[in-house]
């Protein structure tokens, strides 16, 4: 798993279960029906995507909670208190707002100088990997873009 992964799974997965009773808000009945429907297909190891994909298209009536359900990982994930409270968790004074280092420490990550290098390549750094204080902005305001893209509501004034 890339190290954006790890970030992206630390900071979505606390909060993947608050988005999904919001669908389910709109259409109890149906989305309960429609998201047992679609484990059932699951353990049919044998085209289990094929089987999803047929068991959304018949489903003429749910789909509105349908892709309600497929959309539930990709509402906004409000980024700020998760990482306001993993530094909290962590006992220590990090500042995830303004540096790498703290945010993935406030992750429980490793923020080593190998580590961050690593999230460099993946984010695209194509500068000197040895000014550290320019590869950590980089990798902040690349960190914020990226999560900001896959569905993480990342404050205004951290996306410039």
């Amino acid at each position: 798993m890339s190290i954006f992964d790890r970030i992206k799974h630390a900071i979505f997965g606390e909060a993947q279960a608050a988005p999904v009773p919001q669908p389910s808000a709109g259409g109890t009945t149906a989305s309960a029906p429609t998201t047992q429907a679609a484990p059932a297909p699951t353990p049919a190891s044998s085209g289990s995507s094929s089987s999803i994909q047929q068991a959304s298209t018949p489903v003429s009536a749910g789909d509105a909670s349908a892709p309600q359900a497929d959309t539930t990982p990709r509402p906004t994930v409000d980024i700020e208190p998760i990482l306001n409270a993993a530094v909290q968790k962590s006992g220590q004074k990090l500042d995830w707002r303004h540096s790498i280092v703290d945010l993935m420490k406030a992750l429980g990550m490793d923020a080593s100088l190998e580590e961050r290098k690593e999230l460099a390549h993946e984010l695209g750094y194509s500068g000197d990997a040895h000014d550290s204080a320019k590869m950590n902005i980089f990798l902040h305001k690349a960190l914020m873009k990226k999560l900001s893209e896959n569905g993480g509501k990342v404050p205004a004034d951290l996306l410039d």
